[in-house]
């Protein structure tokens, strides 16, 4: 299934809390001098337009990102996620929002590389374009037009045996919850010292439940559990009113910045007063 397009929502509530993780993990994974891999399973179209195309048809972005980029004394990880968007906004209006793969980049080193994989055509040639746009080295880069569940496989472990890997699929079919935690559980079995983000929706289904249930039981020693709900449960119980992250390996600071962030960043993404987050971790 390929109906799925990130650029109808990007910016929003769920891009804002997936991002300011993101982040504060590749900051902390640079502290080190060893080179570093980002593997992005579902890396999407890289840059989006935000004043034109699909953005503007629901425009989500205004009360995600829109909400944040004039606020002032901000927590550190939400200060930081706003400066990484800015620098794709040099002028300071907010015209342009980069993806998950554009923000690792901004992040990495020379020696740094970077694996995304889409399967959507043409999010597949806008990536490219993306990357063409910001005049990335392409010795960093390589991109692959096929299904990260699978193609991720023969990147595990990675020649540097130090990776950030993001899982973002769009879970528009129901088997993708199944499918991630599968695919963990041959991902750790390969590369067990990786730090995984994972990404999933809040909805009136049992499925991402089900799944952050089975993840837990993954062999693995630590690991931080965020979700951000902005608005109460839809009366006809479709569509989605809050998202979350299970980042296995997580650094060890993750937890008491997003204990610190987490409750300015539920106040000024409120919809309604229903709006809260919920934290939970284990750090060895």
């Amino acid at each position: 299934m390929l109906s799925y397009r990130h650029a109808f929502h990007v910016g929003n509530h769920a891009d804002v809390l997936k991002h300011m993780v993101l982040i504060q993990v590749m900051s902390h994974a640079i502290l080190k001098d060893k080179p570093l891999w980002y593997i992005d399973t579902h890396a999407g179209a890289g840059i989006y337009a935000l004043d034109k195309g699909y953005s503007t048809q629901i425009a989500e972005f205004k009360e995600g990102i829109g909400r944040l980029w004039d606020a002032d004394n901000l927590p550190e990880l939400l200060s930081d996620y706003i400066h990484a968007v800015r620098q794709f906004n040099p002028d300071g209006i907010l015209r342009r929002y980069p993806g998950s793969p554009i923000l690792a980049h901004y992040k990495l080193r020379p020696n740094d590389r970077l694996r995304l994989f889409e399967l959507h055509p043409n999010d597949y040639q806008f990536l490219q374009q993306s990357f063409r746009t910001i005049n990335a080295n392409p010795r960093q880069l390589l991109l692959k037009a096929e299904d990260g569940f699978t193609g991720i496989k023969s990147l595990l472990p990675p020649p540097p045996r130090r990776a950030v890997i993001l899982i973002d699929p769009p879970y528009e079919d129901k088997k993708d919850y199944q499918r991630v935690v599968d695919m963990l559980d041959d991902s750790l079995r390969r590369f067990a010292t990786g730090t995984y983000i994972i990404w999933y929706p809040v909805l009136q289904r049992p499925e991402p439940r089900q799944m952050l249930t089975k993840l837990k039981k993954l062999p693995m020693e630590s690991w931080v559990h965020v979700n951000l709900t902005v608005k109460s449960p839809s009366i006809d119980g479709f569509g989605m009113h809050g998202s979350g992250l299970f980042v296995i390996n997580p650094p060890y600071t993750l937890p008491g910045k997003l204990e610190e962030s987490m409750p300015n960043l539920a106040k000024l993404l409120a919809v309604d007063q229903s709006s809260a987050y919920g934290l939970e971790y284990q750090i060895n």
